[in-house]
């Protein structure tokens, strides 16, 4: 069968949700993955929107606006670079002992380094100590985030009935929706406070409210079942002589390589738009505080159709078309965007917000969920996939609103920023041409789909 064909006997996730204790399991899994998922995005839209307003003020207080800009999101890549190692370290257990005992502990470690975040001291409490420990915070977090995502959309579409795979793989982009959502509300009620009071004590609230979202969902991941697709072949191994194990015919390079394009297509954008226009708006166009906040949860409530739709899609077309469009309209997105945002019309700068993180904050994840599974063989799907994607991470999202923030430091002007913003693009659409359809492919297969 090639690895863009339909599989013609059942898979191991259709024959499990026949059953009813299958299908109870199924909606189950989701569950416990759309809150863990809550959880990592609670975490980075929570630092993504404070980065923006506060931290420069809490941790950076001697800088330069702009250079406190620069610092903060400094710290939020060196969470990013903590997680391909999480990634690394994690898979492999995630790939040798299951998905589920790796998606508990990330949920745990998420969570505890999040409300930790909240009970750090001000640079004037402890002088450098503040931001160091901000610093090991974004580390921990960076460290278990590393196996989070890639984990959820691995337990999903490896639960999944093939026909629905891309739909009910995209639903983790509900999760992380979920979490941006949920930090922005709460983010909306700091900023009624008095500024003074915002900086003193309020931004902290929403860092420790996120221990309600981690224990529930801690909760939810002990008691789910795992993925049927590494049950049935862990039995398969299990019943095979260890020289009669199957090995893997490709290397793993290919489809690593060109899940790191469909990353930094993705990921790059999508750290833009939800990340660094809040502060560019706020500190560069002197925009109130209200308006991004505001554009980040209006396209949050509007990505609980925008993301499911996406994935419908890619069921219904195909992973490949659906990713291309949407890389095609990210590259057309950029320029205009920029453009728009200097008139600095809250209608105009809420929408253009809105409509990038529509497009590379929510329909492109979606559509990338099922995509990056398949592109994998079962054996180190886990830990292949949790690297290429971290790596993109860091080559795109973990570092763009740091590069943005250096461009506009050393230019003053939006051009670079927009050239910026469509060269991370074009990689995601260049990649497209160069990677298979991966729909209805069976993910038992111990080779990658290239």
């Amino acid at each position: 069968m090639s690895h863009t064909e339909s599989a013609k006997a059942p898979q191991a996730a259709d024959l499990h949700f026949e059953t009813r204790q299958g299908r109870r399991n199924f909606w189950s899994t989701i569950v416990s993955i759309w809150l863990g998922t809550t959880m990592e995005y609670v975490d980075f839209a929570l630092y993504g929107l404070a980065a923006g307003l506060v931290f420069g003020d809490v941790f950076f207080p001697s800088q330069t606006p702009l250079v406190a800009l620069l610092s903060s999101f400094a710290t939020w890549a060196v969470g990013f670079l903590a997680r391909p190692v999480g990634a690394i370290v994690l898979g492999r257990v995630g790939d040798r002992h299951g998905r589920k005992i790796v998606l508990v502990i990330t949920v745990a470690l998420m969570g505890l380094s999040t409300t930790a975040i909240g009970l750090i001291p001000s640079y004037s409490t402890i002088g450098v100590w503040a931001p160091l420990l901000l610093v090991f915070l974004r580390i921990c977090q960076g460290f278990g985030a590393g196996a989070e995502l890639s984990g959820g959309a691995v337990m999903l579409t490896e639960s999944a009935p093939t026909k629905n795979r891309g739909l009910v793989a995209s639903l983790i982009g509900v999760g992380s929706n979920s979490g941006t959502l949920l930090a922005s509300a709460l983010w909306l009620l700091v900023l009624l406070l008095p500024e003074e009071e915002v900086i003193a004590w309020g931004w902290r609230i929403p860092f420790l409210a996120s221990i309600l979202v981690a224990g529930v969902a801690l909760f939810l991941r002990r008691t789910m079942h795992e993925s049927p697709v590494f049950t049935s072949f862990q039995k398969e191994r299990a019943q095979q002589p260890q020289d009669a194990h199957p090995k893997p015919t490709a290397t793993g390079w290919r489809a690593f390589l060109l899940m790191v394009g469909l990353r930094i297509g993705e990921n790059g954008p999508s750290y833009i738009a939800q990340g660094f226009l809040v502060g560019y708006v706020v500190n560069a166009l002197a925009v109130d505080k209200s308006v991004p906040t505001t554009a980040v949860l209006v396209a949050s409530v509007l990505g609980f159709a925008v993301i499911p739709a996406t994935g419908w899609l890619t069921d219904r077309f195909g992973r490949r078309i659906v990713y291309r469009v949407l890389c095609i309209l990210l590259v057309i997105y950029g320029v205009p965007a920029f453009l728009l945002l200097e008139s600095r019309n809250p209608l105009v700068v809420g929408a253009v917000i809105v409509v990038g993180m529509c497009i590379g904050s929510l329909a492109i994840f979606g559509a990338q969920s099922a995509y990056g599974v398949e592109l994998f063989g079962v054996e180190h799907r886990y830990t292949k996939m949790s690297v290429a994607k971290e790596l993109g991470s860091i080559l795109s999202g973990g570092t763009a609103p740091m590069v943005a923030s250096a461009l506009l430091a050393a230019t003053g002007s939006w051009v670079p920023l927009a050239i910026y913003f469509v060269i991370m693009a074009g990689i995601g659409l260049v990649t497209t041409f160069f990677t298979p359809e991966t729909r209805g492919r069976d993910l038992t297969l111990v080779d990658d789909a290239v």
